[in-house]
């Protein structure tokens, strides 16, 4: 399909960041897992499990749309399954981090790994809708909810890594 071919460097270049970067969120809490544990499960389950879905989220959204579909029906029709999924995840998640007790989440925290993945989720069902319609502008939905999904993961991905770094040292100094 002609309107999809279009996009096909787009979608190989957010794949291949979100596929590494999921990558090395695994390399980095392995390298940090001798680090005394904070109750790391229930941290982990409210701000790094929901990394590595948006990340992975991106990865296969890039994957789905460089396959060489004959209608825009079928990949629509994924992604908005995708952006369905995604909204109550985004509200799993705020369940997650109001129960966890380790870290007291900031606006930022709520903007990085809520609000932006729910908008981004919200758009991916908005546009399946769309896509038989308007396939021009529902790309750019998609296109739009993939890179909210990786940048939300880069920030979430950084802002773990300086957290394990800075505020968790090892002499158990907590920044103040």
């Amino acid at each position: 399909m002609s309107e999809l071919a279009a996009w096909d460097s787009f979608y190989v270049i957010v794949g291949s960041a979100a596929g590494a970067l999921i990558g090395l969120q695994f390399v980095v809490l392995t390298l940090i897992a001798d680090r005394p544990p904070l109750r790391v499960a229930e941290a982990g389950a409210a701000f790094a499990t929901p990394t590595i879905v948006h990340l992975g989220a991106a990865l296969l959204l890039s994957a789905l749309l460089r396959v060489p579909w004959q209608t825009i029906v079928p990949p629509a029709a994924l992604w908005g399954l995708m952006g369905i999924a995604g909204v109550p995840y985004a509200v799993i998640v705020v369940r997650r981090m109001r129960h966890q007790t380790v870290y007291q989440p900031e606006f930022e925290d709520w903007l990085f790994h809520v609000l932006l993945p729910l908008a981004a989720y919200a758009v991916l069902a908005l546009s399946a809708l769309a896509a038989p319609f308007k396939t021009h502008e529902a790309l750019f939905g998609v296109g739009a909810a993939a890179l909210l999904l990786l940048f939300s993961g880069i920030h979430n991905a950084w802002d773990s890594v300086a957290y394990h770094v800075f505020g968790n040292r090892r002499d158990g100094q907590h920044r103040t």
